[in-house]
């Protein structure tokens, strides 16, 4: 039985998690929780296991100097795209560098995932799945009425190893939400994916044509420079940026999802961050010189400047060289509308 291959999918514009993240380091690269990087956690996740093959690494241009610092893989492959082009294209091209028969194991590179243990059993499951033709998403059970995930309904069993999709959602609003998580047969779309790399390109070509067509031009006029392989240019120019959910998922009929309870979360914003984190009895955290004084649910990180807080409740305050960040929690989900953010 071939082996899981970790597709790593690496990127970003770093405006969320704005000042500390930014367009040329974005939260990947990042050591956000504990002291590894996101991305180092990535690969260290699908490293030493018997399942796992070594990675195949998709970034741009703009980050494969972080990727190849922070590579822990020797064996890994990198695909370095020459613009931004969505996951569809990107997966696209880490499954035409491999056997049709070989398991994909789609993996976001800014995720956070408490519990390895209990990834590395979805991820086996979702591979028995991908080996029997199906397109597998991983459902993190829904805990709160999240709007700004997209979310996905279960179907009917698949024997021991999961489920049949019935819907893919996108982002609800929230009541919509709330009428989710009473239902409870709603899980969060988790972003992560396992597929044979044959059974996705079949999908691709049958609901993206011009996506798929132009890839396998961009892989055909490629070159590989050692580990590095450079689609073509041109060819990779023409594909539309589009999802995987959008392109494939949402379209197929073989979609399928497995359970994932992984104490798993985007890292979407800072108070995703701050959830994501160990805090005292009150809820508070802090990182860098920081004195918090009857305080409550509030997140400080400081690269220098001491930071004193009194009498506070649901702030996150974020200081990065000569940029402060001050925001309420419900605040957080809008950083990246900041002005100093999109012009980082």
């Amino acid at each position: 039985m071939s082996k899981i291959v970790p597709v790593i999918l690496c990127g970003g514009s770093g405006t969320r998690l704005w000042p500390r993240s930014r367009a040329t380091k974005p939260k990947p690269f990042l050591p956000l929780v504990g002291t590894q990087t996101l991305f180092e956690a990535t690969q260290s996740r699908c490293t030493g296991h018997d399942d796992f093959a070594p990675p195949v690494v998709v970034t741009g241009t703009g980050h494969l100097t972080h990727v190849e610092e922070q590579l822990i893989d020797a064996a890994a492959q990198v695909i370095v795209e020459p613009q931004a082009r969505n996951t569809a294209a990107a997966i696209a091209l880490a499954a035409l560098r491999l056997p049709a028969d070989a398991v994909m194991l789609v993996c976001p590179s800014d995720h956070h995932i408490g519990d390895c243990a209990a990834f590395t059993v979805a991820a086996v499951g979702a591979a028995a799945l991908a080996r029997d033709g199906w397109l597998v998403a991983f459902g993190i059970r829904a805990t709160a009425p999240e709007t700004g995930f997209g979310y996905i309904r279960q179907g009917a069993p698949l024997g021991d190893a999961g489920f049949q999709v019935s819907r893919f959602v996108e982002k609800p609003d929230l009541a919509t939400a709330q009428g989710f998580l009473r239902d409870g047969g709603y899980h969060w779309n988790g972003g992560i994916f396992a597929f044979a790399a044959g059974t996705f390109l079949a999908e691709l070509e049958q609901h993206r044509p011009k996506i798929a067509a132009a890839a396998r031009e961009a892989v055909a006029q490629g070159r590989e420079d050692g580990c590095r392989f450079h689609p073509g240019a041109a060819a990779f120019a023409r594909i539309d940026s589009e999802s995987v959910d959008y392109a494939v998922m949402e379209n197929t009929t073989r979609a399928a999802m497995v359970h994932a309870d992984m104490a798993w979360s985007d890292i979407g914003n800072w108070q995703a961050l701050h959830a994501a984190l160990d805090r005292d009895e009150s809820g508070n955290t802090h990182d860098g010189r920081a004195e918090l004084v009857d305080c409550r649910n509030v997140m400080v990180t400081s690269d220098g400047p001491r930071v004193s807080v009194i009498g506070a409740s649901d702030l996150i305050i974020v200081i990065d060289g000569d940029e402060v960040l001050v925001t309420t929690a419900d605040g957080a989900q809008q950083v990246g509308k900041l002005r100093g953010a999109a012009n980082q």
